[in-house]
């Protein structure tokens, strides 16, 4: 059996415009999410994983468990802290299963996905402006396709991931690597952009636009 927890909130925003509620919502979202569906699984998990041992040559894979995080709090993101504190208590949830469920035969790891084409993170988060910069700052040159994201979850669901757990793969192009260009447009480049509170044009911020009358 394997479990794949996804769940994600965002919007960009500066620490400052980020209140109270919507930084618990994203944790909400991202931590509470993954957690309550980890919970609910645990005893399919283990059983699933007693039906089918992980000796290394047992072609039926037992129990597996794959986070879906991102890469954002490895270097840090501007706009992105509130998110970036989720999905590093995603990690450390992840890291806390592989522990605790590796002695039942359960692996957990993560996956961190970079920049990925036709999904609406990307979408939302990515304004028109900033597309070709944002292609460029990809070592490989270009972003990622959502089959390479469930190529990963194929490897770690397989025999062939047997023996990973507790781990984080990150599908990214080697984007992490590369200084970061969230928050930068043509006409803006960071740290201004951030000194001036401004959201990428074309990115969709989290502050609400008062009501028209």
């Amino acid at each position: 059996m394997g479990l794949s927890a996804g769940a994600a909130g965002n919007f960009l925003a500066p620490i400052i415009g980020v209140s109270p509620n919507a930084f618990k919502s994203v944790i909400d979202i991202d931590v509470l999410g993954s957690y309550n569906t980890l919970r609910a699984t645990i005893p399919h998990l283990i059983k699933s994983a007693e039906a089918n041992p992980n000796t290394g040559t047992n072609t039926s894979t037992g129990g597996r468990i794959i986070f879906v995080s991102a890469t954002l709090h490895y270097s840090g993101t501007p706009f992105q802290t509130h998110v970036m504190a989720a999905k590093a208590a995603v990690d450390a949830l992840s890291s806390g299963a592989a522990i605790e469920l590796g002695p039942r035969g359960v692996t957990s790891n993560v996956i961190a996905p970079g920049p990925i084409a036709d999904t609406e993170g990307m979408e939302r988060l990515v304004g028109d402006e900033m597309r070709n910069t944002a292609r460029k700052s990809v070592p490989i040159g270009r972003w990622g396709k959502v089959k390479e994201i469930a190529d990963a979850t194929v490897y770690l669901f397989s025999d062939a991931g047997n023996y990973v757990n507790g781990s984080v793969l990150v599908v990214d192009g080697g984007d992490w690597r590369a200084p970061t260009v969230w928050g930068m447009d043509g006409d803006m480049q960071y740290p201004d952009t951030v000194l001036a509170g401004a959201i990428p044009k074309g990115a969709k911020s989290g502050k609400k636009e008062k009501a028209k009358l």
